[in-house]
């Protein structure tokens, strides 16, 4: 009865060590395919520099951004990638983040640097100052305030 008890001790104890290397396993998983996605947009963009990681977002730098974040996968969405910049955004900037999305996203870089200055464009009297679209199954937003421009562009879960 007593080996009994202890091989059960044991074979509980394993289980324990399993269920919880399970636990750690995912999270460590998605950290490093956020890490290899900065490294993958610093070896495509010259001028990036990987900042620090904080709650599944990557701060980026970058001459041509004010701003510029990666966001790894959350529940609402598997990437999301911020930047912003002045007011009327330079031709340098669209490309930046057309370059950018074109990684992450892993689509072509004429198509998201199309999607980008549409989501510019539509900025203005008729739209207002912060607009919401759809481009090539990805989410983009548009926002300009008096002094800068920033754009959102993420690709939900479900899609």
């Amino acid at each position: 009865m007593q080996s009994y008890l202890h091989s059960l001790g044991r074979s509980a104890g394993l289980a324990v060590l399993v269920a919880l290397g399970a636990l750690l396993a995912p999270q460590a998983a998605r950290a490093d395919r956020c890490d290899d996605l900065a490294k993958e947009l610093k070896n495509g963009i010259e001028g990036i520099k990987i900042g620090q990681t904080a709650a599944g977002t990557v701060y980026l730098a970058h001459p041509k951004a004010r701003e510029l974040t990666l966001g790894c996968s959350s529940k609402n969405f598997s990437n999301q990638l911020f930047g912003k910049t002045d007011r009327k955004p330079p031709p340098e900037f669209v490309d930046l983040m057309a370059s950018a999305a074109a990684i992450v996203f892993t689509l072509p870089k004429d198509d998201m640097a199309r999607g980008v200055s549409r989501c510019y464009r539509r900025l203005g009297i008729f739209r207002g100052d912060d607009v919401p679209s759809r481009y090539r199954r990805l989410d983009m937003r548009c926002v300009r305030t008096k002094t800068e421009s920033s754009i959102t562009i993420s690709r939900s879960k479900d899609q």
